[in-house]
C-alpha cells in the first residue's frame, strides 16, 4: 500500500512492517474523526494515533457520547471507506494553519499549533471534506482500510494531565482482511474471559481497594501462589550459586544522586524527609546491593558473586495507567546483581539466559528476545557502551539465540537483553530483563583486588527473571484463565463428602493428603453434591475427592480430575503417585 510519509514522500509498505500498520491504523482514526465531525459537527477533535493494536480518538463531546454511539459512528465510518477517498498532504504557515484551526473551532489543535517552534513546518492531511492537523504518515485512500472496530469508550484528561478537561477517548482497531479483524476481535474475547481482574476476585486471589490504589492486597489463597513461586525462585537460585541478601525500602536522598536514579528517575520515585534529610522509598534494588557489595574487601577468587533479593519496590504511576496487577505501585521485583570481571561476562549472561529459559519452559511460556542498545538519556562513556552491547550480544550467538535489535531503549546505565513472553493465546508480555552495567561500580566506586594484585573495578550484571512477581501472577492467571497446573494450584484437592454422615471420613483424608504436603480443603457445606461439585469446578481446582459409603469402607475416594471428569475409585497412594507425577511433568 502506498503511505504518505512525513517529510511528504511516498513510500510502499507492507501492513506486516510497523510503520505500515501504524499509518493503517493511523488514517483509520482520522476516518473516526471525519465519522464523528458528520454526524456531530459541534464535537472539537484533540488527537487520534494510531497504539499497539489498534488507534484511539479524543474527542469533546457536546453531550454524554457512550458505548450505545460507536454503532452509528461505525456506520459513518463504512460509508467514508466506500467513498474511496484519497488523502491528500500539504503544508501550511503558522498563520494560515492558526487561521484555519480557529475558523473551525477547534482549540485543542489551535493549542498545538500555538506551541509549535516557529519555523517549523506544519502538515494537514485532508480525505474529502475532513481536514487534520497532522504530521502523518497516512495511507493514500480510504478505500484501502476495509477492516474495522470500535472497541470501547473511556475518558482521558487532555495530555494526560488530571487538571486539564476530562475528554471521551474512543478506542478501536483495524486490518486489511476481515479474517484478521475477526481472528483479533475472538482473542480480545478470550482475554476478557481471562481478565486476572476478574478472575483474581473470583479465586479468592488478590483484590485492590480505595483505600491503596495501586497497591495489591493479597488474600490467602493469592498468598499460597505468591508463595510457590517465591519457593521455586528460592530453589533455582540456590542450586545456581546465589546468595539471598534484604535491603532497606528507604534510603536517603545521596544514594539515589550517587547512582544517578535522582536525576534520571525521580518523577517515578515517592520521597520523604527523616530528621532534616531527604529519604527516597526505593524505586529499584540495586543502589542496596551495591552497598553490601562493598561492606569488605573483594578478590576475584569471590567472583563471580551472585547476590539475589526479592525487594518490595514502589514506583509512582499515573492513576490513569493502573491496571490490576499488570500496572501497580509497588511490587516485589525478583532482583538479582552479579558482580564480574571482564572475562566472565559472556559465561554469566550465558547462565542468566539458560536459567530464564528453564524457568519460562516451565510455566509453558514460548519467547522472543529483544537486545535493547544505548538510549540518548544515557550515562558513561562511547567506549563502555560499546563494551557492554558486545557482551550481551556475544553471549546470545554463543547460544545461537535469535534476537531483535531494539536501538535506543536500554536503560540509562547499560544496554539489555528483554524476554518477551508469548502466552496460550498468543498475546506477548515483557519480564525477563539482564542489563549490563559498567557504571554503578564506576560511581559506586567498587573495585575489586585482581590475581596481580591491583585494584580493579567489576562489572555488573543487573536481572529479573519473573520481573514482577505481581505482574507474573497477573499473566499466569491469563495464561492459564485460573486453571493451574497442580503444583501451582492454591488448593490442589477438594474433598467433598456426600452427606454429613462421612464428614469424619473426609477429615481422615484431609489429614492424610496434609501429611503429604497437599493442599485440600473440604466442603462441608449442607448441599447437594452436584452442586458441591459444580461449585469446585468453578474455583477451577485440580482434583475433586467424592467420599460416600462405599468409599468409606473401602478407603478409597472416588476421584474427578478438572478437565478429565470421573476418574473411579483410587487409593490414596495411588492419588499421590499421580499428584507427584503431574508435579515433574
Amino acid at each position: 500500500m502506498k503511505v504518505s510519509m512525513k517529510d511528504g514522500t511516498i513510500k510502499e509498505l507492507g501492513f506486516d512492517s510497523e510503520e505500515g500498520r501504524a499509518a493503517f491504523r493511523h488514517t483509520t482514526a482520522h476516518i473516526l474523526a471525519q465519522a464523528v465531525k458528520r454526524l456531530y459537527p459541534e464535537t472539537k477533535c484533540a488527537i487520534g494515533p494510531s497504539i499497539e493494536k489498534g488507534f484511539y480518538y479524543d474527542f469533546e463531546f457536546s453531550f454524554p457520547f457512550t458505548a450505545e454511539n460507536l454503532e452509528d459512528v461505525e456506520k459513518e465510518m463504512k460509508k467514508i471507506v466506500k467513498e474511496s477517498l484519497p488523502l491528500r498532504r500539504y503544508e501550511a504557515s503558522r498563520e494560515e494553519a492558526l487561521a484555519l484551526m480557529e475558523e473551525k473551532g477547534e482549540k485543542y489543535k489551535a493549542e498545538l499549533i500555538r506551541e509549535l517552534p516557529c519555523g517549523e513546518a506544519i502538515s494537514f492531511y485532508q480525505q474529502g471534506e475532513y481536514t487534520d492537523l497532522c504530521a502523518g504518515p497516512h495511507v493514500s485512500n480510504t478505500s484501502l482500510i476495509r477492516a474495522f472496530k470500535l472497541t470501547g469508550v473511556a475518558g482521558a484528561y487532555w495530555r494526560g494531565d488530571e487538571k486539564n478537561k476530562m475528554l471521551t477517548r474512543i478506542y478501536g482497531t483495524s486490518f486489511p482482511k476481515s479474517s484478521e479483524l475477526e481472528a483479533y476481535l475472538k482473542q480480545a474475547e478470550e482475554a476478557k474471559l481471562r481478565d486476572h481482574r476478574k478472575l483474581g476476585k473470583e479465586l479468592g486471589l488478590f483484590t485492590m481497594m480505595e483505600e491503596g490504589p495501586g497497591f495489591p492486597f493479597f488474600l490467602p489463597k493469592g498468598m499460597v501462589l505468591k508463595n510457590l513461586l517465591i519457593d521455586y525462585w528460592r530453589r533455582l537460585h540456590q542450586r545456581e550459586g546465589y546468595v539471598e541478601i534484604s535491603t532497606p525500602m528507604m534510603l536517603e536522598r545521596s544514594l539515589w544522586e550517587t547512582s544517578g536514579h535522582w536525576d534520571h528517575y525521580r518523577e517515578n520515585m515517592y520521597t520523604t524527609v527523616i530528621d532534616e534529610k531527604d529519604f527516597a522509598i526505593k524505586p529499584m534494588n540495586c543502589p542496596g546491593g551495591m552497598l553490601v557489595y562493598k561492606m569488605e574487601p573483594r578478590s576475584y577468587k569471590d567472583l563471580p558473586l551472585r547476590m539475589g533479593e526479592l525487594g518490595l519496590v514502589h514506583r509512582h504511576e499515573k492513576s490513569g495507567q493502573l491496571h490490576g496487577l499488570m500496572r501497580v505501585r509497588c511490587f516485589t521485583q525478583d532482583d538479582a546483581h552479579i558482580f564480574m570481571t571482564e572475562e566472565q561476562i559472556t559465561d554469566e549472561i550465558k547462565r542468566v539466559i539458560s536459567l530464564i529459559d528453564e524457568v519460562y519452559s516451565r510455566f509453558g511460556f514460548k519467547y522472543h528476545v529483544e537486545l535493547s542498545t544505548r538510549p540518548e538519556d544515557s550515562i558513561g562513556s562511547d567506549e563502555d557502551w560499546e563494551l557492554a552491547t558486545d557482551g550481551l550480544k556475544s553471549a546470545l550467538d554463543a547460544l545461537g539465540m535469535d534476537y531483535i535489535v531494539n536501538e535506543g531503549d536500554g536503560a540509562f546505565y547499560g544496554p539489555k537483553i528483554d524476554f518477551h513472553l508469548e502466552d496460550s493465546i498468543g498475546r506477548t508480555w515483557q519480564c525477563g530483563t539482564i542489563q549490563l552495567d559498567f557504571q554503578l561500580p564506576l560511581r559506586f566506586e567498587a573495585e575489586y583486588v585482581g590475581a596481580d594484585g591491583k585494584k580493579h573495578r567489576p562489572i555488573m550484571i543487573h536481572r529479573v527473571v519473573f520481573g514482577s512477581i505481581e505482574r507474573f501472577i497477573g499473566i499466569l492467571i491469563e495464561h492459564y484463565a485460573g486453571k493451574f497446573p497442580c503444583w501451582l494450584a492454591p488448593v490442589q484437592v477438594k474433598i467433598l463428602p456426600v452427606s454429613d454422615r462421612f464428614a469424619g471420613y473426609a477429615q481422615e483424608v484431609m489429614e492424610k493428603l496434609r501429611e503429604k504436603n497437599v493442599r485440600c480443603e473440604i466442603d462441608m457445606r449442607d448441599e447437594k453434591l452436584g452442586y458441591k461439585i459444580r461449585e469446585a469446578q468453578l474455583d477451577k481446582v485440580p482434583f475433586m475427592m467424592i467420599v460416600g459409603e462405599k468409599e468409606k469402607e473401602s478407603g478409597t475416594v472416588s476421584l474427578r480430575k478438572r478437565d478429565a471428569g470421573d476418574m473411579g475409585a483410587v487409593s490414596l497412594s495411588t492419588f499421590l503417585e499421580m499428584a507427584e507425577a503431574e508435579e515433574e511433568a
